[in-house]
């Protein structure tokens, strides 16, 4: 799969992200690209199919192929091949990786999260461990991994708010306590990583500032969220269209997050 397919999967199934790596210099996208394709992949493997076994095989299969990533299996999946290409020349960590396709499990089964530290855990071991895992690929140092991390984690939780709609539609219980009460305190708990963040964002080198563009709306949605947690539920967290495309042209010319 080329790049440019790459590109196509994440424009389509995470549009955000996408326009996001679309602020990016053409040879950072060609690295995050694999890397946010193989995301979307594994998040979508649960909700493909009604078969729990099925999913898990799924699951397995990414497992496989990251443990692996030079078989010939992956070398000739359209998302695999590129992710090798990345996982190879940029060393990126097999656990990280690992870790982030097992924490998609929840997403198979019926159980509710029990408990807050559950649900971050969660978002420590998918949308933290993503944005690192970018960071890593635009060949930052090992100093800046909690400055990813809290950045990623804040923006996986913006997403996850966005997305609870949808998955109590689908019959599950996204929130370990949706009371409003709740919301705004993980909302609130998201802003202090994301402050965390900007204020050591000098741990960020130059070349892979990229990899945190998708923080971009981050302080906006979990603002919203901590003032109005009922947003979360009624669907009602996002920003207006001028307000997103107003917020992604000043990263994309500042280069700042």
């Amino acid at each position: 799969m080329t790049i440019n397919a790459c590109a196509a999967l994440v424009e389509r199934g995470d549009p955000d992200r996408f326009a996001a790596t679309m602020a990016a210099p053409p040879i950072a996208r060609a690295t995050l690209f694999p890397l946010y394709a193989f995301n979307l992949e594994v998040a979508r493997a649960p909700w493909v199919t009604q078969e729990p076994l099925i999913a898990e095989m799924r699951l397995q299969w990414w497992r496989d192929v990251v443990a692996a990533p030079a078989s010939g299996a992956a070398l000739a999946h359209e998302v695999a091949g590129p992710l090798h290409h990345v996982i190879h020349t940029k060393n990126l960590p097999i656990q990280t990786l690992d870790r982030l396709i097992a924490a998609r499990r929840w997403d198979i089964g019926q159980n509710p999260f029990t408990t807050i530290t559950d649900l971050t855990d969660y978002l420590e071991d998918t949308g933290a461990a993503l944005m690192w895992l970018a960071a890593i690929a635009l060949n930052a140092p090992n100093t800046a991994e909690q400055t990813a991390r809290d950045a990623g984690w804040a923006t996986a939780l913006a997403s996850y708010f966005r997305a609870v709609p949808d998955l109590t539609e689908r019959g599950r219980v996204p929130l370990p306590d949706p009371s409003p009460n709740a919301i705004a305190s993980l909302a609130q708990k998201g802003l202090q990583r994301l402050n965390a963040a900007q204020k050591a964002r000098a741990m960020i080198p130059h070349q892979a500032v990229p990899a945190l563009f998708p923080a971009w709306q981050t302080r906006a949605l979990l603002t919203l969220a901590a003032k109005d947690p009922a947003c979360v539920a009624q669907g009602r967290l996002q920003q207006s269209e001028f307000a997103r495309r107003r917020g992604l042209a000043w990263r994309g010319l500042t280069g700042r997050w």
